[in-house]
């Protein structure tokens, strides 16, 4: 079968072989190729920071997987057109090749016939050249005297003549064939020049098309190696699933766990709880960047959808943080996956009563109904709990359940 009727074939494999995986955008260009991953894995590191690490370890192996099948299938495809175009770039060589030999071919045996005329008017001038050295120009002035009758010296007169013409035709034959030998033997140069140029060309192209077909080969291996550790992958993920389903509810049941103690706070010191004013903004409590958000999360890998309650801010750890607003620190202690965990209640607006928490700290610094003051130091940056790397864990919650905390926070994120 040819490359080009492999290349159809060969993009309905890698179509089989994706089905089913998370949608992952095609590369731009190969050196997007290593940001792209990082992206992903980030993105994976971040979905899930509650469960073991070694349902962290497969989901990632899984998540490498997944991200280098769309590049691996490309390479395949650029692979095997670049073997189409440089075998046809390199018959294309060989025909023009062939051709220019055998004109030069050709050529030549015009050149050695050209040769085999100069050689022959070289002998007959010789021959012309030896008799005159003999004396044969008196001998042909002693036969016109030797005449006794004027038709008799006519005639040798004529024959004279003849053997002068015979003598010019033999310079100028011999002339003749050297000018005709000269063209030809440039022009046998020329073609011989040709011929070796286009069989040089033919060399390099041949060459071109070997490494192509040796790169596409390459690139064939390295999907089956690929395809063969997602799979291996997927086995791994499979077997952490129920690990992880535990784990997840883990996170949900802490998560109600801190809503139902918010609310007993509240029901204890509701009363003394103020009034937030209208449209307030709450203040950024540390400097970073975004690195999740909140809502409802689908994990690909473990097929469940879980509730990410915050915003994570990644920041370097020990970086300061500050209470989002002023108010009463409600929660300040362990709490499982979110590890040195604060919360501080603000205020009441539209009947509902808003609490910040914080989340993944390496150090708190403040206690339970201790008074705060919005921007005031109360922990710093971790990576305690269920986490990945160093971040703040940021949470709004209302009558402690959790909300979207960008509604209270700056537009900027600073």
């Amino acid at each position: 079968m040819g490359w080009r009727r492999l290349i159809p074939v060969l993009l309905c494999t890698v179509a089989v072989v994706l089905t089913g995986l998370p949608a992952v955008a095609a590369p731009d260009d190969p050196s997007g190729d290593m940001k792209r991953i990082d992206k992903e894995l980030a993105k994976t590191g971040a979905l899930l920071e509650s469960v073991s690490e070694q349902a962290r370890t497969a989901a990632r192996q899984l998540a490498e997987t997944n991200a280098a099948l769309p590049a691996a299938q490309e390479r395949i495809v650029k692979a095997k057109t670049a073997v189409v175009v440089a075998e046809t770039k390199a018959a294309t060589a060989r025909r023009k090749a062939d051709a220019a030999t055998a004109a030069w071919q050709a050529t030549d045996q015009q050149y050695q016939q050209s040769v085999q005329q100069v050689q022959a008017g070289r002998d007959r001038m010789a021959r012309f050249a030896v008799a005159t050295m003999h004396g044969a120009n008196v001998a042909e002035f002693n036969l016109l005297l030797a005449a006794t009758r004027p038709q008799e010296f006519l005639i040798r007169g004529d024959l004279i003549r003849q053997l002068g013409q015979m003598r010019k035709e033999a310079i100028d034959g011999y002339m003749l064939a050297r000018r005709d030998a000269k063209q030809v033997t440039n022009e046998a140069e020329l073609r011989r020049r040709t011929a070796e140029e286009a069989n040089r060309v033919a060399q390099t192209t041949l060459k071109e098309a070997q490494e192509a077909r040796a790169e596409a080969e390459q690139a064939e291996r390295d999907l089956r190696d690929l395809s063969e550790r997602r799979e291996k992958a997927v086995a791994a993920a499979e077997a952490q699933k129920a690990d992880v389903q535990r784990r997840y509810e883990e996170v949900k049941q802490q998560s109600e766990e801190i809503a139902a103690q918010l609310r007993a706070w509240q029901e204890q010191y509701g009363q003394f709880v103020p009034v937030l004013r209208a449209g307030a903004k709450l203040l950024m409590p540390t400097r970073g960047w975004k690195s999740s958000d909140y809502g409802m999360r689908f994990d690909p890998y473990y097929h469940t959808w879980q509730l990410h309650a915050g915003v994570d801010i990644a920041a370097d750890g020990g970086q300061p943080i500050y209470a989002a607003g002023g108010g009463t620190v409600s929660t300040a202690g362990w709490n499982g996956g979110y590890g040195n965990y604060t919360c501080i209640t603000h205020g009441r607006t539209d009947g509902h009563v808003i609490s910040t928490c914080y989340g993944h700290q390496s150090k708190i610094l403040v206690s339970v109904g201790q008074k705060v003051r919005g921007g005031q130091l109360i922990g710093r940056v971790g990576t305690t709990g269920a986490s990945t790397g160093n971040h703040l864990h940021f949470e709004v919650r209302r009558d402690g359940d959790p909300i979207q905390p960008l509604n209270w926070l700056p537009g900027c994120l600073c």
